[in-house]
């Protein structure tokens, strides 16, 4: 008779009463099946509390598992108990099969009395629900880091996104300015054009003398002043090509950031369903009694 230690549930713990093969003989005894479970860590653990608490240790040999004088602090009745135990891994089922040897050659069946047969079972379900509740405690927190990731992701292009706009809002301010600046400078040029060929008209009016020889000087000093403020016309000129570029660049860039952003923000509302569905997972297996 099958005995269901779970809520209902599509993948349950079950404890059973069976018939265990030990060596060559048949023995009474208790077999759990624990689902999805690893069985390099479910067997390691299993040792691990069968030694706890006791000097003595498992012998493993031909695949069976030994432990006499086990101290197991749900058989507080029985200081020392012998567990004689096999795991096997079939179709993503661990059967975990255990008999206990009370003293020699009695062992916890439903003929040796109810409450150590209660007892027993309630063990072997309680360490199978550990280990269950384990694997799905690190399959959550695999989705959870999965979770985050793609809120990092989101996160930071949602910043790319904000310093792309305060960019191209001081992108567009310099260019105004610059473009201002720009005017300005030309307004300049157009002044020191007409007033280099104004001064070079009185110039060749002029005969020789002091006075020649200032006009001469101021004029020089006229198209070293043309000659810096065409310098600055072309620094200026770069200037707002640079911005206009960058500007250019990031109305580019914004569109192609916002579908990421709808993407990433797609792909993190899947990976919360699959987050629930784990979380889901987890609280049911809490639940099986």
């Amino acid at each position: 008779m099958l005995s269901f230690f779970s809520i209902k549930a599509q993948m349950p713990i079950i404890v059973t009463e069976d018939s265990l093969k030990i060596g060559n003989n048949l023995f009474p005894g208790i077999l759990v099946i624990i689902p999805e479970v690893e069985y390099a860590i479910t067997v390691s653990n299993w040792i691990k509390l069968l030694e706890s608490g006791s000097r003595s240790k498992v012998v493993t040999e031909n695949g069976e598992m030994t432990i006499f004088g086990a101290r197991l602090k749900d058989f507080t009745d029985y200081p020392q108990i012998n567990v004689y135990s096999t795991l096997l891994d079939k179709d993503s089922l661990l059967y975990l099969g255990v008999v206990f040897e009370l003293k020699k050659d009695q062992y916890i069946e439903r003929s040796t009395g109810e409450p150590d047969l209660a007892r027993a079972k309630n063990f072997l379900f309680n360490f199978a629900k550990k280990q269950y509740i384990e694997l799905a405690e690190g399959q959550l927190k695999v989705e959870e880091n999965k979770l985050k990731v793609l809120e990092k992701e989101l996160g930071s292009l949602e910043r790319d996104e904000t310093g792309m706009k305060k960019s191209g809002s001081s992108y567009e301010k310099n260019l105004t300015a610059e473009k201002e600046n720009l005017t300005s400078l030309n307004n300049d040029l157009i002044s020191l054009s007409a007033s280099i060929e104004q001064h070079r008209g009185d110039l060749a009016r002029m005969t020789t003398g002091t006075e020649k020889d200032e006009k001469v000087a101021y004029i020089k000093d006229l198209d070293k002043q043309k000659k810096k403020t065409l310098k600055s016309v072309t620094k200026t000129e770069n200037r707002i090509s640079k911005y206009q570029r960058e500007i250019a660049k990031i109305k580019t860039s914004i569109p192609k950031n916002d579908v990421s952003q709808s993407k990433s923000q797609d792909q993190i509302s899947a990976q919360e369903e699959i987050v629930q569905k784990f979380t889901d997972k987890l609280n049911m297996i809490k639940e099986f009694r």
